[in-house]
């Protein structure tokens, strides 16, 4: 299968995942700096010109919790999504809320075209990305992490998706320090083996 993805973006948590279930797959760097995203040959892959993408045998998958769940389920015995499912709906909760929430505020400091046309609101959400992603952070610290990892002891897939939105704090002006169980949990993902090799492949 391959998987389009960009260096620094959510994809990278499908790459993580796909280590840690032992999946091979063929990344496929779109080049977000020249705008690959945009030319016709990537939007015939994904027409939303956004990563992450998975080419499998029954077509093209989009969005990184719809891809992370495919891959788990390609893998059942990676254990990288609880068999409880109480357990499973508090990961995907978590994972939603990254979605729906924290990659948004996020995207405002970039994305503000996506909102607004006068430039003079573009600054006012960049003015603001640096509360709300410490709001978010407040909230990922009480609520969000059992230590030290999302759901305690056991690696799931929500953790790869948390770890790469804790790589945006510090271009977002947050201090993760400030959070010591999210700094926590960023430290404890940093030494697994899977983000150490997409490291190492220069995606993060």
């Amino acid at each position: 299968m391959k998987l389009y993805l960009a260096k620094g973006t959510i994809s990278v948590a499908a790459a993580i995942v796909a280590e840690e279930a032992g999946l091979a797959y063929t990344p496929m760097v779109v080049d977000f700096a020249a705008g690959v995203q945009n030319q016709p040959e990537y939007l015939a892959i994904n027409p939303k010109g956004r990563v992450p993408a998975l080419e499998v045998p029954g077509g093209i998958l989009t969005e990184t919790g719809a891809i992370l769940d495919y891959l788990a389920d390609l893998a059942p015995s990676a254990g990288v999504v609880p068999q409880d499912p109480v357990q499973a709906g508090r990961m995907r909760e978590v994972m939603y809320y990254l979605a729906s929430t924290m990659h948004v505020n996020h995207a405002h400091k970039l994305r503000g075209h996506r909102w607004a046309t006068q430039t003079a609101s573009h600054e006012d959400m960049r003015a603001k990305v640096t509360e709300n992603m410490a709001d978010c952070c407040a909230y990922i610290e009480r609520n969000a992490i059992k230590g030290p990892y999302v759901l305690g002891d056991q690696f799931c897939v929500a953790d790869a998706y948390l770890y790469v939105v804790s790589t945006w704090l510090a271009g977002d002006g947050v201090t993760i320090f400030d959070y010591p169980k999210l700094a926590a949990h960023h430290a404890a993902m940093g030494e697994r083996p899977s983000v150490k090799a997409v490291r190492a492949a220069g995606y993060l």
